[in-house]
């Protein structure tokens, strides 16, 4: 049997020791980019700070907020801080918005990277000797090799299928008899669908842990995707201006929040607005520093992701959890001056019996405001087929009109706000296939 050597002590550091751990480490990183980095030694002129006045993780509130706007602005390697035949791997966003965002590892950052992912999946269940069906796109982005990389790395077998042709997936997952599958939520219900439409229940599915990330979901997409694949359903966090995935991992008998990695990544939760820190608990964007980076270090990076931190008196560790995020800051829609995020109307959902979380959301705009929400669900066909009644009939529209009227309660009694819901047959509406998917449609 494989064994895997690494050491996940660190994991269990004492309050003090990591501290003081995070800020030898902070320190040494000032130094290195007053050094390398003219990018920031242009930002600590600007502030009047210098390397010497950051002694501890306590004075990093003097320090500059990065923006991804400042690495666009810089394209390709202005924030680089090694030449480029250091480098051993870049990576990229899509650039759907402009142009695309660099980053880039040496040797040092790409093993720093496959150990955060080992330890994330170790956290979600995986043990050396394990299989891992890795439905992450590969590429330019860094989901699909930073987990084949980090699965490696704990001792694992890893299949390298990346997103896509869900026959072959569940073809191979049935063939090979993996016990991992890491991809995005959305996908992992397409798979699940797919499984359901060939009659295979969970328990003939190998596999045990699903390691999920790259879009925000709730608990109800936990619920579906854990009862449909008999897994153990955990989130693991990243972006790829920090690393990639495994910046933060859900414990597969924990959950309900992750495990930050905060002896590399210093996280940080500010207010939106005044860009200043919030009470310890309170909700805001995050915000994480790169402790132990070459290539890129990235000083107080501004993620936009919504969320709080906190600790967890029965956790098995000691490092610092986050909350399942919200959302995104620029997700957030204002429907008639109230803010909503698609994971509060995907929450208002599992207070309905029958929904399947397969919607889309379509704010209507008037004068340039949103004023309402129209939103498209599925409904599950076993509590249709339950009412004995036939499609297309009055009854049956009677029945589903009935249906989406009260999941437009849920909403306008949780969330607040008044909504338009369709509904449709499941299966009907499109599905992920493979990757994140964008449940905000514009008119």
């Amino acid at each position: 049997m494989l064994v895997s050597f690494m050491d996940f002590s660190v994991e269990y550091l004492e309050l003090g020791q990591l501290r003081q751990l995070q800020s030898d480490r902070l320190t040494n990183l000032i130094g290195y980019l007053g050094e390398k980095s003219e990018f920031y030694k242009r930002k600590f002129d600007e502030l009047q700070i210098s390397p010497q006045d950051i002694r501890s993780v306590e004075d990093i509130t003097k320090l500059p907020i990065t923006y991804k706007q400042d690495l666009r602005d810089n394209y390709p390697f202005g924030l680089f801080t090694v030449p480029k035949n250091e480098l051993q791997r870049i990576h990229c966003s899509s650039g759907t918005t402009g142009k695309p965002t660099v980053v880039g590892y040496t040797k040092e950052d790409v093993d720093l990277f496959s150990e955060v992912v080992a330890r994330s999946l170790n956290a979600a269940g995986a043990k050396p000797g394990m299989q891992l069906h890795n439905a992450y796109g590969y590429g330019i982005f860094t989901g699909g090799l930073g987990l084949h990389y980090g699965a490696e790395m704990l001792g694992m077998s890893v299949l390298p299928i990346s997103g896509g042709m869900t026959v072959r997936q569940v073809d191979l997952i049935m063939d090979f008899k993996p016990e991992v599958i890491c991809c995005s939520p959305s996908y992992a219900l397409t798979i699940a669908d797919e499984f359901a439409n060939r009659g295979i229940s969970a328990d003939e599915i190998s596999l045990k842990y699903a390691v999920l990330g790259s879009e925000p979901w709730t608990e109800i997409i936990r619920g579906h995707i854990e009862e449909r694949l008999g897994v153990h359903a955990t989130n693991i966090y990243g972006l790829s201006e920090i690393i990639g995935p495994g910046v933060s991992m859900e414990d597969f008998e924990e959950k309900g929040g992750s495990y930050i990695w905060e002896d590399h990544f210093y996280p940080e939760i500010l207010d939106p607005i005044t860009k200043q820190p919030v009470p310890f608990g309170e909700e805001g964007v995050l915000v994480i520093t790169t402790l132990t980076k070459k290539a890129m270090p990235l000083l107080r990076y501004w993620t936009n992701d919504i969320t709080s931190l906190y600790y967890d008196e029965n956790a098995k560790r000691t490092m610092v959890k986050m909350k399942p995020i919200v959302g995104r800051a620029d997700d957030m829609l204002i429907v008639r001056g109230v803010n909503v995020y698609p994971s509060q109307i995907e929450d208002a959902f599992s207070h309905v019996k029958g929904v399947v979380p397969n919607y889309y959301l379509t704010p209507i705009e008037k004068e340039h405001m949103c004023v309402a929400l129209d939103i498209d669900i599925e409904i599950d066909d076993e509590l249709v087929k339950a009412q004995k009644i036939e499609a297309n009939t009055d009854d049956y529209f009677n029945f589903v009109g009935s249906f989406g009227k009260n999941i437009e309660n849920e909403i306008k009694k949780r969330v607040g706000v008044t909504t338009k819901v369709k509904v449709h047959a499941q299966d009907s509406l499109p599905k992920c296939e493979g990757g994140k998917i964008n449940r905000i449609l514009k008119k």
